[in-house]
């Protein structure tokens, strides 16, 4: 799992202590990777390709690091079938209490059954090793889509929009918020489908994940202002956190960067985000609109659910639709007007000249029919006609006879 730098978002290989581009220490806070002790250094060790896990899970490869410690997939000998497996930082696993909410975390995240949402498993044990299983999803995360693909089209960002609203909506349902929505906990499958992983992680790391630790629960670049704030988070923190990946999928950037974490955590309660037309003249202004709605500092201007957002998002998605279609020489037509008019002008032009081209040729076969009727009506004046000839050649023709 690439590593962005807080100063310059180029993405590094996750072995790496220094940006490649620019040099700055990484692990610096802003993302959710985490300075890697020695006694999880030691305990990855054993984790090779092909080594067996509590007695029932064959490692097949690692996949990255993450806020908790490394992430594999894993076959599952029971089932028979491809897992997730994260492993719980020591320091993390070693508190009873955080281990208690990750159970209680788990149990309500295992209720959420939704084709949009990476299913939890179990909490494991190996050990001392803790452990958490979940569904494997083949494909990429988010992040890593956009880093290799750019900014989507926003007929595409408004598909995966509305698939993250259903998913959602599903576990704000069942009173499980996320609480650290990101591109990175979003896979997006062989399919095209998005799916949201890591349901109430988040929570169940609590404080711990802070303290000695080197880790910041959440990431500043996602964070909704009341996360900032340490209020009571809802639904709607999620939400907001969905209108920075919106904003971020169609615009190429997030609404707010930094220096540092506290510069980037500053901006989500202080600073008004750039429309993201600015930074990307195709997007619509309908999803332009929508987008900054969901980044309203103040939760009650947000949309209020996740399914009023899925609404809203399938109401202008047709605009959306229309106005790719319509591109002209890679430039949307700016009006509705405008493309009345062009979709008219044929429409006009052509009826009328199929009707010019028969009346050429209507015209045409009565000229030569009305040509040719003279030399006809003058051939015919031969055909019954008697000649008469002169007296004198009659007397001629009797001589002849004669001779």
């Amino acid at each position: 799992m690439p590593q962005e730098c807080p100063k310059c978002q180029f993405e590094n290989p996750d072995n790496t202590n220094y940006c490649g581009k620019c040099a700055t220490r990484l692990h610096s806070g802003e993302d959710e990777v985490g300075v890697r002790t020695a006694t999880l250094d030691q305990l990855t060790m054993s984790l090779k390709t092909g080594s067996i896990l509590a007695n029932r899970y064959e490692i097949i490869e690692r996949l990255g690091i993450g806020g908790m410690g490394w992430v594999y997939k894993a076959f599952d000998m029971e089932v028979n079938e491809k897992v997730a497996l994260k492993l719980i930082r020591p320091e993390i696993a070693s508190n009873a209490q955080t281990i208690k909410r990750f159970q209680n975390e788990i149990k309500m995240a295992r209720r959420i059954a939704h084709r949009n949402v990476c299913r939890m498993y179990d909490l494991g044990k190996d050990g001392n090793t803790r452990f958490i299983t979940m569904e494997y999803v083949s494909g990429e995360d988010l992040k890593n889509s956009l880093v290799r693909m750019g900014p989507l089209t926003p007929s595409r960002a408004v598909e995966i929009g509305k698939q993250l609203c259903r998913g959602l909506a599903e576990a704000h349902r069942l009173g499980v918020v996320h609480r650290d929505l990101k591109p990175h906990n979003i896979m997006i499958d062989k399919q095209g489908n998005a799916k949201i992983m890591d349901f109430g992680i988040a929570l169940a790391l609590g404080e711990e994940a802070l303290t000695d630790s080197g880790v910041i629960l959440g990431t500043p670049k996602y964070f909704s202002p009341e996360q900032v704030e340490g209020t009571d988070l809802d639904a709607r923190s999620d939400l907001y956190s969905l209108g920075v990946i919106l904003y971020e999928m169609v615009a190429g950037r997030a609404p707010f960067e930094g220096d540092s974490t506290i510069s980037i955590a500053v901006k989500h309660t202080t600073a008004a985000p750039r429309n993201p037309m600015e930074l990307n003249p195709q997007i619509p202004p309908a999803l332009s609109r929508l987008i900054l709605k969901c980044l309203e500092k103040d939760p009650r201007k947000r949309f209020q659910s996740a399914d009023e957002l899925c609404g809203e998002l399938t109401f202008i998605e047709t605009d959306v639709a229309t106005r790719e279609k319509s591109s002209l020489f890679g430039r949307p037509l700016e009006t509705s007007q405008l493309r009345l008019k062009l979709f008219r002008f044929p429409a006009i032009i052509l009826p009328l000249g199929v009707i010019l081209i028969l009346a050429y040729f209507l015209f045409d076969q009565l000229y030569v029919r009305r040509s040719s009727e003279p030399a006809a009506q003058a051939n015919s004046m031969w055909v019954n006609s008697v000649v008469v000839l002169p007296s004198h050649l009659d007397e001629l023709n009797s001589e002849l006879s004669d001779l």
